[in-house]
């Protein structure tokens, strides 16, 4: 009877499982056959010897407090899921610019494209330039982080103040892991599935607690691998995952000048290459209860929020947390 009872068990999470899946839409690596929150605009751009399109989106308020702010996605997100937050802050008065780097959502996968932190943020900034836009405030969220604090270091004139949210890159991860190539990390992207994304969502973002309100962000990334284009988007992950692992921004948060707020969940425990390092150093590696205070201390006058038992998406999983910070702070 113990075995019978534990296969209907079984049965019946694969039948839910089944069904949770399902529903996931197939997307091409564009994105076309998916509408964003707020008007999409291109840019279009010679880089490297190679015509690119910039997706990004616009928001102006009703009435305006004459602030710009500037929100950059992580690295398995795009602009959308910043729907929330920028339609709060267009609210309160900001403009609010929503740029899809290469490689991301809406924008274009080169296939033969030399990824770099200075690069994503010079293309950033000519959508700034496009835009007659001379000073912003800057949030980048997980990767982002890494491509605002390039950009602050690269354009401090421009930045008026900078907010990091759980961003990566607060430790140095080719000390600590193998270094992977970008063909054994093209191998690696290819066998995502809606599952394994899922499985790492639940691990990383959310503790293990899956809320109905959390499945687009899923949806996005999952679709991919649902389509012939998958390829491409897959090749521009391994890519990027490259220089994230290769172009550390850990030494020069000292350098950094700029009024600073860090909005850490303390629960995560991303790292990149993690499953690279050595077992006894793993449990070691993405400590942001640890990492938050040490990069406040290194980054002068900046101020720290922790979210205790939050993950790596607060402005997901504790909205109104995350907005009471970042308004405070932007106000």
């Amino acid at each position: 009877m113990k075995y019978f009872k534990n296969a209907v068990i079984i049965l019946l999470f694969s039948l839910v499982s089944s069904s949770f899946f399902s529903q996931i839409k197939p997307l091409d690596a564009m994105l076309t056959n998916y509408e964003y929150p707020f008007t999409v605009h291109f840019k279009t751009f010679n880089s490297q010897n190679q015509d690119l399109k910039m997706a990004y989106m616009d928001v102006k308020p009703k009435t305006a407090n004459g602030k710009t702010i500037m929100l950059l996605h992580g690295k398995n997100f795009n602009g959308a899921y910043w729907e929330k937050t920028a339609k709060d802050l267009s609210d309160k008065g900001f403009r609010v610019i929503i740029p899809d780097q290469i490689g991301f959502g809406k924008s274009s996968k080169p296939q033969n494209y030399q990824f770099s932190f200075a690069q994503l943020s010079t293309n950033t900034k000519s959508i700034l330039d496009y835009l007659k836009i001379e000073k912003v405030i800057v949030l980048g969220h997980s990767m982002g982080g890494m491509v605002a604090t390039r950009f602050t270091l690269m354009y401090p004139e421009t930045v008026e103040k900078l907010i990091l949210e759980n961003p990566i890159g607060l430790e140095d991860y080719k000390t600590l892991a193998k270094y992977q190539t970008i063909d054994e990390a093209y191998q690696s992207e290819l066998k995502n599935t809606a599952e394994t994304y899922k499985n790492y969502q639940l691990k990383f973002y959310y503790d293990n607690k899956w809320k109905e309100e959390y499945q687009p962000w899923l949806d996005l990334i999952a679709g991919w691998t649902l389509h012939k284009d998958y390829p491409k988007v897959a090749w521009n992950a391994a890519l990027t995952s490259d220089i994230i692992f290769n172009q550390p921004v850990v030494y020069e948060f000292k350098n950094i000048k700029t009024l600073t707020l860090l909005i850490i969940g303390t629960r995560d425990r991303t790292a990149i290459a993690k499953d690279h390092a050595p077992k006894e150093i793993q449990p070691t590696m993405g400590q942001y209860q640890e990492l938050g205070k040490k990069t406040q201390q290194q980054i002068a006058g900046s101020k720290l929020v922790e979210l205790e038992n939050v993950g790596h998406l607060p402005h997901i999983e504790v909205y109104n947390q995350f907005w009471n910070a970042l308004y405070d702070f932007i106000k």
